[in-house]
């Protein structure tokens, strides 16, 4: 249940009025982004933890043409664990700091072998105990894996959070729990799926699409970017997957 008394607001309105526009804004960017899902390609909870781990310094569509060939030479964590470093490396080299990568990935799946019986956890705790894991990387494989609740706190949902009033924290953990509390737990998998695909199709780092945002109306920040609707129309990008 959600405190709707007596707490302050990044936008000075009710606690249950932030709670209303929340879920308002929430419902129209589940309309407008109905395939809205993980951007990375997986089949099993392991490849989507690895793709995860990779895709921190490159985008996700060079991770997809990548994880395919890695994926059928090293299906499981006991194949990548045992893999020659060397083999890895040239199966990983589109993707910049191939090296760092391979000894990330590798080292990955060694310690799923060695703590997990190569098996990819279900618990926040022993994901973020991995080597090279965060929680943002924890809350994706549970979420999308899983099926289990959690909120991926990226620099766009971070940015939209902020810009849609919904908080003013700037360290993720924060942003995760500020958000998290205008929301219901099973709303939260799919919440952050809305507001990364908005923030990598309309609302951008430099210059929203204020003028073709479906969610101006209820956002504190509208006409921080271009608001002239033509104009704004051609700042919209398809996505990683456009």
């Amino acid at each position: 249940m959600v405190e709707t008394s007596q707490q302050p607001t990044p936008t000075g309105e009710s606690r249950l009025a932030l709670v209303r526009r929340a879920r308002r804004i929430d419902r129209v960017l589940a309309e407008t982004y109905p395939d809205a899902r993980a951007e990375l390609d997986f089949t099993t909870p392991f490849e989507l933890l690895v793709a995860t781990v990779l895709s921190a310094q490159t985008t996700d569509v060079r991770v997809n043409a990548t994880t395919p060939t890695l994926f059928a030479r090293y299906p499981d964590a006991a194949a990548l664990a045992a893999a020659d470093p060397a083999e890895v490396e040239e199966i990983l080299r589109p993707l910049g700091f191939f090296r760092a990568k391979t000894r990330s990935a590798v080292g990955l799946a060694q310690a799923l072998v060695e703590r997990h019986d190569g098996e990819v956890p279900r618990r926040l705790t022993d994901l973020v105990a991995l080597p090279g894991v965060g929680r943002k990387t924890a809350n994706v494989v549970l979420g999308n894996a899983f099926g289990i609740p959690g909120i991926t706190v990226d620099t766009h949902f971070g940015r939209l959070a902020r810009r849609l009033g919904f908080t003013r924290e700037e360290d993720p953990v924060k942003v995760e729990h500020a958000v998290g509390e205008l929301f219901e737990r099973k709303d939260w998998v799919m919440l952050s799926h809305h507001l990364v695909w908005h923030g990598r199709r309309v609302c951008h780092a430099r210059r929203p699409a204020c003028g073709a945002c479906p969610v101006a109306r209820w956002c504190p920040s509208n006409g921080v970017g271009e608001t002239d609707p033509v104009a704004a129309a051609k700042l919209l990008r398809p996505g990683p997957r456009g």
